[in-house]
């Protein structure tokens, strides 16, 4: 591609910005990086945000992507402003994480985890009659029971229930009679006993 007249650059290098960023579709991937493999002028582009690139890796996605109508709202005031027709967001897919046992009796499905202050949030399932090992915090553990009932040592939670732990405190007990279904934010540094 030669490059713009007024802008000394590949028309293209916008697409580069975007696979960059990794929000390109993935059915328009394969055709930018073959441009990129051949541009010159693709390739700096490309070198000079990566420092920029890297330095988001660590932030949590949300705060990076904007929200859907944000995103549609920009691209028609693009369009307003270059006459083009406006590039929708692509279609977000959600993919439902899995249950994984994790002990006899016990499900987890891991909704986010933050390594750098070492804390999980997932969804917790008791099969009928399960316990979970006895534990310490190391840091706050907080469940909200979803449904069934749960017992943590002499308390029985009910769903809409809140537990706090603090760090340091520990539980001897945790298991359920009925079978249970919580959501857990925890730290992945706690010790089982």
């Amino acid at each position: 591609m030669s490059p713009s007249p007024n802008l000394n650059r590949c028309e293209r290098a916008e697409l580069a910005c975007a696979y960059a960023l990794q929000v390109l579709p993935t059915s328009e991937v394969p055709a930018i990086q073959a441009h990129i493999a051949s541009c010159l002028d693709c390739q700096r582009e490309l070198e000079s945000l990566r420092p920029v690139v890297n330095r988001f890796v660590s932030w949590p996605t949300d705060v990076l992507r904007p929200t859907s109508s944000l995103q549609a709202r920009l691209a028609l005031r693009i369009a307003e402003e270059t006459g083009k027709q406006p590039v929708p967001p692509p279609a977000r897919r959600w993919s439902e994480p899995e249950w994984e046992q994790v002990a006899p009796g016990i499900e987890c499905k891991l909704l986010a985890t933050d390594a750098e202050r070492h804390r999980v949030s997932m969804l917790v399932r008791l099969a009928p009659g399960a316990s979970y090992p006895a534990h310490t915090h190391a840091g706050v553990e907080e469940l909200h029971l979803l449904d069934g009932e749960l017992w943590i040592d002499e308390r029985k939670l009910f769903p809409g229930d809140y537990n706090y732990g603090a760090p340091g405190a520990g539980d001897e007990r945790v298991w359920s009679e009925t079978g249970c279904t919580c959501l857990l934010v925890t730290n992945t540094k706690d010790v089982l006993r």
